[in-house]
């Protein structure tokens, strides 16, 4: 036992000489050999005791090892202390103490003060190693009961004030990025100047690997002084791969410097053999057996992993023997076997399909000894200053069995072994004690004996050979030579882990620019990491399938700069995870990226402005430097000095992110100087310039305080838009609004760009000069006056971006969204497209529906508007980043976005375009077809028939032919009413209308007559007036029937037009013609028709067959002429936007508005309960475009209630939608809002189609009769009898 003593009492000399002589006679007998040994050191003096029972033959090699640590302690002054260790190793360790790592010459303090407080370290040494330990000694007053009867100020004032002397340290030569391959040596040096240098307060300097601390052994040496330090690597392995800091370090401070060290693998024992394994570490050494794990290498050319060999090899020797038979395939393998108390080496060898690698670096030596050994320790006093330290099981005792175990557990489990402890039961005597396990199945009771061979001599012990994934139970019996305890409590079901495989591939890898030669990668870790060791990445030049290693050791973060790349070239990159079964699969690769120049350090801020001053703090702004470096600036630092001195202070410790500061503590009426540094990623910028002088005196003035942060966009040649942010100070009350002033650059001859207040805090200031340099200020208002001006702003130039453009909005053809697209001239690495709304950013893209979504795909961006609102209406700008000012602007007034309301809402409910309108047929014994022709349907068409709002069903289709029809078996006068067909394809929709009307008796003569009731429509042949009879004053009666003699419809082969006639006798001659060509039947041109009607059918009509179309019938006396225009012309037609209903709160603002067309452009017309709406100032009527129309009611009342009636129409005719109109008073119930199916009402042509006069022919003079009748006079109405059918 070492033992460093701080005591007042003098070592006697008796003492020491009776102990001499004992000493020379101990250190013969300790190198014949022991297996344990304990000795104290107090001065000179150790006493030793041989072990009979457990010596080997050989002497045991093994490297120091404290065996009982340094413990800390607190004494009060004047006392003296001991510090006790033990430390093990052959040959026999030098011991050296420090006193804060520094060499310690004085051994003895006769009396402790506080100045003794330290920390103190034993070092021992011998040629296998070295090993440390460290305790604490806190020496504290003699009479701690005086400071607590002073005051705390006074006793605060009694405590020594720690100043340390800052040393400021500056690299003169800094050590770069080490790429070398296994075997070779690396060295890194830097030096460096400090200041002030002084001889006793030099700094110490420290070298760490990814964080870990190095000092000097067999694979690294350290070498520092007079301003160079230097690490040298003799012999590289892949273990030693990893960045490299040099941290130079002081009382009042540090400074660093990294740089990454690359090894990679050297020359295979064999073409394609794989890389060496690295990083061995050895687990739960004890008497016969170790655990040893390393990790896998990469194998980015090289063929897979097959298993691993693992060797040994005794300290002392140079006998390497493999421990396995056949390769493991997991990094991990127990070495059993060992002999207790001798030292060994282990490597790893990796084998695949071509071969076995080249060995691993050796592990660092262990020793198997038993852990819990010094657990039984035992301590006797033998008088004056001597301890002797024994084992427990030396001291006689009655022969026994020993007790039973206890608190077994499972400090560890794997796939094929668990390691148990446990508590060893009370025990003291001389008899060797050792241990047996037993096991079962978890759901058996059949115990097998474990060790039958070997005896335990600690209470831990690795269980081998177990299936993987299965549930065990283990107790463990103690015993001795007198016999074998009870066994102890098993442990519960404890299960072995089972194989899981390799992790899964990591997720997206991101590459972004480091330096000019490195490059930063992240990426996310694999969702089944299945006990993940690190990670492997690759690289790979953009075009090529050469893939190489970025690293040759696993990198357990997932972030990872990849170094010594080439400047202008474009990599990729990708990730694989590692656990102990190997390695994943490879992650998707990352996007190109091109290497660029080195970060460089942020330019220095300027124009400092005081903000506000409360007379004890003032709060500060600056503008941003005009040079970033490359990166974004993370960091502000501001310092501080009285105007007139040269000192600068800081004003903060922690850095600050904003451009704002309150720079608080300040001396109420002192004036100050403030300077502020910028920083990135690349470091620390230069100071700025010093600020203008500010007293501290508090603000009272009334007006506001100064805006700040004036910035640009939208430059034009004639004009620019100017944002700000509100001042800090308001002054006596809220501001109420702003004016921008602007100057030429050099100038002071300020002009106030709006003479009227903004309340917002833009302006788009015009009337500028091209080419004309400005600077612009802004001036805050409030009830008491104008306030402060701003700092005047950098000057801008009233000049375009060359190429910029302007920002362009529509609505998507095919998602109806209203799309804002912007393409900017400029793009450069990092631009960003920030869009803004009434020049305020737009960030929330997630509550409820996404509002708004932005595409940005190369130059082009789109604001998107996903569900798009009445309220959006506004200004809506972006800008591009990283560029010359490249932005632009749309304003949305609330006219044009309620059209493209409507237009969006079409397209997302699109109309199913019909070639014919619902149309009907009679057919005999009194059934009637309805039918209607769309352009085109699919297969998956859906639609309903309603007749009086009552749903029919029995509709087919034709899907080629588009048309739908409906067959009522017997119409009768019950059936008169409208009739309604809604068709549904897809996304789209379409509904078609026809009212069939009867008049009292007149209908019921007409259904009695077989006439069918005609819809008021222009689809089909109907009468205008019906037939009616007239008794002249000569008893002759005259049937009159006005009729549309000439109309065209639709047909499901083509365009029919049909001739209704009083009367068709075998002597009349029907012409058809087209322009001046007469029409003979074909299969072009169908010409037929019955006793009462004309038809002729153009069969799958081209634009040839427009024009004019005439009928010319004639018979012995007369000549009739039809005509009718087939020029395309299109009647007047609402195509969507009005709802059935609309139900609104008093006093609010009612736009209806709707989409119109027609050929030529319709006329709109509105109808309120009949009546023509008036336009004023409460109605405004509009048509824009001649096809948006609208009609809006401000401020409604209850007396706008009714139902309004919007007509469209034109020369070819039109028709009529209606809404109804709720108004309710504000807090009343919301009326239920019940639509209700409103057919539209077709119109016919204003200008009557032109019918001549029929021509009287001559006829021959027949033989002389009885003179006709005069013409009857306009007799009063009779209604027809039943007329005699003519033939």
């Amino acid at each position: 036992t070492l033992c460093f003593v701080f005591s007042s009492e003098a070592m006697e000399e008796r003492y020491e000489h009776k102990t001499q002589s004992r000493i020379q006679e101990v250190v013969r007998i300790y190198k014949l050999s022991l297996s344990r040994r304990a000795f104290t050191l107090d001065g000179n003096c150790v006493r030793t005791k041989m072990g009979d029972k457990y010596v080997h033959e050989e002497p045991m090699i093994r490297g120091p090892k404290f065996l009982v640590r340094l413990r800390s302690h607190t004494v009060f002054e004047n006392t003296p202390i001991k510090l006790f260790c033990t430390v093990g190793g052959f040959p026999t360790p030098d011991v050296k103490w420090y006193i804060d790592l520094e060499t310690c010459v004085l051994l003895c303090i006769y009396r402790c003060s506080t100045d003794d407080t330290a920390q103190y370290t034993a070092v021992a040494c011998n040629i296998h190693g070295q090993a440390s330990s460290q305790a604490s000694i806190i020496v504290k007053t003699l009479f701690p009961s005086l400071s607590h009867s002073l005051s705390p100020n006074l006793s605060a004032a009694m405590l020594p004030k720690i100043q340390y002397t800052k040393i400021n340290i500056t690299f003169l030569e800094k050590f770069g990025p080490v790429f070398a391959t296994e075997g070779e040596s690396a060295s890194l040096t830097a030096t460096m100047t400090l200041n002030p240098n002084l001889a006793n307060l030099q700094p110490e300097a420290q070298w760490y690997r990814d964080d870990t601390r190095l000092f000097d052994s067999k694979w690294v040496k350290i070498d520092t002084g007079r301003g160079v330090t230097t690490l040298t690597l003799p012999n590289l392995f892949k273990d030693d791969e990893g960045l490299y800091t040099i941290r130079m370090v002081t009382k009042g401070g540090s400074a660093e410097h990294s740089a990454f060290v690359s090894v990679s693998d050297g020359p295979p024992p064999v073409p394609g053999a794989p890389g060496a394994p690295m990083d061995i570490k050895i687990h739960d050494a004890n008497r016969d057996y170790v655990i040893v794990s390393w990790k896998p290498p990469n194998t980015t050319t090289e063929g897979p992993i097959l298993g691993y060999f693992v060797d040994k090899c005794e300290v002392g020797t140079e006998n390497w023997t493999q421990c396995n038979d056949h390769p493991i395939k997991i990094c991990k393998y127990p070495v059993s076997g060992l002999f207790e108390g001798h030292s060994y080496y282990f490597r790893i060898r990796a084998v695949n399909s071509q071969g076995i690698s080249k060995p691993s670096r050796m592990s660092d030596p262990i020793a198997a000894l038993d852990p819990t050994e010094f657990e039984r320790l035992h301590a006797k006093k033998l008088g004056g200053k001597l301890d002797v330290v024994s084992y427990h099981d030396d001291v006689e005792a009655d022969g026994k069995p020993p007790g039973a175990p206890s608190g077994i557990y499972a400090s560890e489990t794997d796939r094929t072994y668990v390691v148990l402890s446990w508590k060893a039961p009370a025990y003291s005597s001389k008899a060797p004690m050792w241990y047996y396990i037993e096991k079962c199945m978890a759901d058996s009771g059949a115990w097998q004996r474990v060790n039958t061979q070997i005896p335990i001599r600690s209470p831990r012990y690795a269980v081998f050979d177990l299936a993987e994934g299965k549930q065990y139970k283990f107790r463990v019996l103690s015993a001795n030579m007198y016999g074998v305890s009870e066994p102890s409590e098993p442990t519960g079901p404890i299960e072995t882990q089972e194989l899981k495989g390799v992790p899964s591939a990591p997720g997206q890898v991101i590459s972004t620019r480091e330096t000019n030669t490195s490059v930063l990668i992240q990426w996310a870790p694999p969702k089944e990491p299945n006990n993940l060791i690190g990670y492997y990445i690759d690289q790979c030049v953009k075009g090529s399938k050469d893939w190489t290693s970025a690293n040759h050791k696993p990198h357990k973060n997932t972030k990872f700069v990849v170094s010594g790349l080439t400047t202008g070239e474009t990599y990729m990159f990708r990730v694989q995870a590692i656990n102990e079964l190997g390695l994943s699969d490879e992650s998707q690769e990352s996007a190109p990226l091109t290497v660029k120049a080195a970060l460089t350090h942020p330019s220095a801020p300027y124009d400092i402005a005081m903000l506000n001053c409360d007379g004890h703090s003032m709060v500060l702004n600056w503008k941003k430097p005009s040079h970033s470096g490359g990166a974004n600036i993370k960091e502000y630092y501001v310092d501080k000095r009285r105007s007139g001195t040269t000192m600068w202070r800081e004003v903060h410790i922690k850095p600050i992110t904003e451009r704002l500061y309150k720079v608080e503590g300040l001396t109420e009426g002192a004036v100050y100087q403030f300077q502020v540094y910028a920083a990135n990623l690349a470091g620390l910028g230069r100071a700025s310039k010093h600020s203008a002088d500010y007293s501290c005196e508090a603000w009272t003035m009334p007006e506001p305080g100064p805006a700040y942060d004036l910035t640009f966009s939208e430059v034009r040649d004639n004009s620019l838009v100017v944002e700000w942010k509100k001042p800090v100070y308001t002054g006596s009350g809220p501001i109420t609004g702003y004016h921008v002033e602007y100057a030429k650059k050099g100038t002071s001859d300020w002009t106030t760009a709006n003479e009227t207040a903004v309340s917002h805090r833009f302006l788009k200031v015009t009337g500028l000069e091209a080419g004309t340099s400005y600077v612009l200020r802004v001036r805050a208002v409030n009830a008491a006056g104008v306030g402060m001006a701003s700092m005047a702003s950098d000057p801008v130039t009233a000049k375009a971006v060359e190429g910029s453009q302007e920002v362009s909005c529509v609505v998507d053809e095919k998602s109806g969204d209203i799309v804002l697209s912007f393409e900017s001239c400029q793009l450069n690495e990092g631009s960003q497209f920030i869009w803004k709304k009434d020049y305020k950013e737009i960030t929330d893209f997630s509550k409820g529906k996404m509002h708004f979504k932005i595409l940005n795909v190369h130059h082009l961006s789109k604001l998107i508007f996903k569900n798009a609102e009445k309220e959006d209406f506004g200004t809506y700008s972006v800008s591009v980043t990283n560029t010359e000012g490249v932005s632009s602007s749309y304003t949305i007034s609330a006219e044009e976005l309620a059209k493209m309301l409507a237009l969006s809402y079409d397209i997302r409910h699109p109309i199913i375009p019909l070639k014919s309108e619902l149309a009907y047929k009679i057919l005999e014994r009194g059934r009637m077809r309805f039918w209607l022709q769309a352009e085109e349907i699919s297969s998956n068409v859906t639609y309903k028939f309603f007749a009086n709002n009552k749903e029919l069903s029995g509709m087919g289709h034709d899907v080629s032919s588009g048309i739908i029809e409906f067959i009522m078996d017997h119409f009768t006068e019950e059936n008169e009413g409208t009739f309604t067909c809604q068709i549904t394809d897809g996304g789209g929709k379409a509904q078609s209308s026809l009212v069939l009307i009867g008049d009292g008796k007149r209908g019921q003569l007409m259904f009695s007559l077989g006439i069918s009731l005609l819809p008021l429509s222009t689809t089909g042949p109907h009468f205008s007036e019906f037939l009616s009879l007239q008794v002249g004053d000569d008893c002759s009666v005259s049937l009159v029937c006005k009729v549309i003699t000439l109309v065209i419809k639709c047909t499901a082969t083509g365009i029919q037009l049909q001739c209704h006639m009083k009367y068709y006798t075998s002597e009349m001659n029907i012409t058809w013609c087209h322009g001046e060509t007469k029409l003979s039947h074909s299969d072009k041109m169908m010409i037929g028709g019955t006793p009462a009607m004309a038809t002729m059918e153009v069969i799958e009509p081209v634009e040839k067959d427009k024009g004019m179309y005439s009928i010319v019938i004639t018979d012995r006396e007369n000549s009739h002429k039809r005509t009718l225009d087939l020029s395309g012309e299109d009647r007047g037609k609402v195509v969507g936007g009005l709802p059935d209903v609309v139900t609104i709160m008093e006093k609010k603002t009612l736009s209806l508005t709707c989409t119109v067309c027609g050929d030529p452009k319709p006329q709109v017309s509105w109808l309120k309960n009949g009546a023509e709406v008036e336009p004023d100032d409460q109605y405004v009527v509009s048509l824009d475009q001649g096809k948006f129309a609208s009609l809006t009611i401000k401020g409604v009342s209850m007396e706008d209630s009714g139902r309004y009636t919007m007509i469209v129409q034109n020369k070819y005719g039109g028709e009529s939608v209606d809404i109804v109109v709720s108004v309710y008073r504000h807090g009343e119930k919301i009326p239920e809002a019940k639509p209700t199916l409103t057919p539209k009402i077709l119109i016919p042509p204003k200008v009557p189609i032109e019918i001549p006069q029929p021509k009287t022919q001559p006829a021959p003079s027949p033989a002389p009769s009885t003179p006709s009748p005069a013409p009857p006079k306009a007799g009063r109405g009779v209604k027809s009898p039943t007329p005699t059918r003519r033939k």
